[in-house]
């Protein structure tokens, strides 16, 4: 990734907000906030999914009225946008039919966009969240950074004096310098300190193994020559704090986030390490879902996405 690409992440012009109409309480504050860091233009977005169009008659027939569908979410979306556009933020909405994870895909290629948001929701009697396989599906495809705000999320509040910080959680693989070099720029940006964070088996388990274990591990050296690599450039002046934790990863990710009341988390993502987990232990789901700051993921560019299937789709805008 060159550094215009990461700039281009790091402050966002294009900001795609994809909601399902139930979520846009929760996003638009994160979105608008982000919107006045950068500069940025919003998008709302949604999609008509298959089904959508149904509605039934004053006896009780149903039959397709795929307009009223598209009337009511634009309906829905136009108070917001008129509320984001008195915020002195540029917004536009659009809905479309089709696909809802191709569609939103589609729609960042077309509007050049350089970040999407996306929303989780509960499902479940005792309230485990899930991100839902429409997100999954954007996550596992897209090459873009993806911000996800929980229920759980909070907004920096302005005005704070306190540090602010950047969590970044890596799995050590050199296809994760990226996802470090757009954190450190974040960072920087936000003036916030940056931390490292990597997390190594039960230190029992190490200990077991005779292997190196906390100040001593080989992982901490790497975090550190990690450190040092992605603040070489003029263009990353920022302090950056190396750390080690032993346990379940989703655990001591949201207990490092909580304890360093974080603004972001960054995950770098790959296929054989964080996003293996969601059919697995699940880390994504839970930090995603539980963290008390927006998570933005990236996913590792060198990785083939995840075919959508492909489908004829009606526009309307």
């Amino acid at each position: 990734m060159s550094d215009a690409g990461l700039s281009r992440w790091a402050q966002p012009s294009v900001l795609l907000v994809a909601t399902d109409l139930s979520d846009l309480d929760l996003l638009i504050p994160f979105a608008i906030q982000q919107a006045h860091r950068s500069s940025a233009r919003l998008i709302l977005f949604h999609v008509l999914g298959a089904g959508a169009g149904f509605t039934s008659d004053p006896v009780g027939m149903p039959y397709f009225d795929p307009g009223g569908a598209i009337d009511f979410a634009i309906k829905t979306l136009e108070p917001w946008r008129t509320k984001v556009r008195a915020r002195d933020a540029a917004c536009d909405a659009v809905v479309r039919e089709g696909n809802p994870a191709q569609q939103i895909i589609a729609a960042a290629r077309q509007f050049n966009v350089h970040r999407i948001f996306l929303g989780t929701r509960s499902r479940s009697k005792v309230s485990k969240l899930l991100l839902g396989s429409v997100a999954e599906q954007v996550l596992r495809s897209v090459n873009l950074p993806v911000i996800t705000v929980g229920p759980e999320a909070h907004l920096e509040v302005a005005g704070d004096a306190r540090q602010r910080v950047v969590l970044h959680a890596t799995t050590l693989r050199e296809t994760s310098s990226p996802s470090a070099a757009l954190a450190c720029q974040i960072a920087a940006n936000r003036k916030a300190k940056l931390i490292l964070l990597h997390v190594l088996p039960p230190i029992d388990e190490m200990q077991r193994d005779r292997l190196p274990t906390g100040l001593d591990s080989t992982a901490l050296r790497e975090l550190r020559i990690l450190a040092t690599e992605i603040t070489a450039t003029d263009s990353c002046c920022v302090e950056v704090e190396a750390r080690v934790a032993h346990g379940h990863p989703a655990i001591e990710i949201l207990a490092a986030s909580a304890e360093l009341d974080a603004d972001l988390i960054v995950l770098g993502s790959t296929h054989r390490s964080v996003f293996h987990n969601l059919t697995h232990d699940r880390t994504v789901y839970r930090v995603l879902a539980h963290a008390r700051c927006p998570v933005l993921t990236l996913r590792d560019v060198e990785e083939e996405p995840v075919p959508i299937p492909q489908e004829h789709d009606k526009i309307s805008l």
